[in-house]
């Protein structure tokens, strides 16, 4: 099994978003991997860790769940591998709910989400995204 952090998602994993789905609520699963250090991609000097920058994006990011209907439901540091084999651990499990794939669309196009990733990409080394749902009932 090969695993490849990213920061963005690809053409094709963009497109998986717009098909027609379900409307049930989603639970994305965030594995986190942070840079050492903060790089901001307008080249700003900063004293930041990349844990550090991407702690003021989960903050906003959290006010921004509950505009949109959403919540943080978990967020915790990796501790350690229990069970099977990876070459790195991330940094960080998080697990956010959405009320819909389309709520998830609709606040990563708004303009507060734009103002704020900034810092997400300063901190992140990269990343997995699992969208996962509960059983149909």
């Amino acid at each position: 099994m090969k695993v490849e952090n990213a920061v963005y998602p690809d053409e094709q994993q963009i497109a998986g978003f717009f098909e027609a789905g379900h409307q049930r609520p989603i639970y994305m699963v965030n594995l986190l991997k942070f840079k050492p250090k903060a790089e901001y991609e307008d080249g700003r000097e900063t004293a930041l860790s990349g844990r550090e920058a991407y702690e003021i994006y989960a903050q906003a990011v959290q006010e921004l769940l509950q505009k949109f209907g959403g919540a943080v439901e978990f967020n915790a540091q990796v501790e350690r591998l229990m069970l099977g084999h990876v070459e790195e651990l991330w940094d960080s499990v998080a697990i956010a709910r959405y009320p819909s794939r389309a709520a998830m669309m609709d606040m990563m196009q708004s303009p507060e989400m734009q103002d704020i990733s900034v810092h997400r990409s300063a901190g992140l080394a990269g990343q997995l995204n699992i969208e996962t749902t509960l059983p149909a009932e």
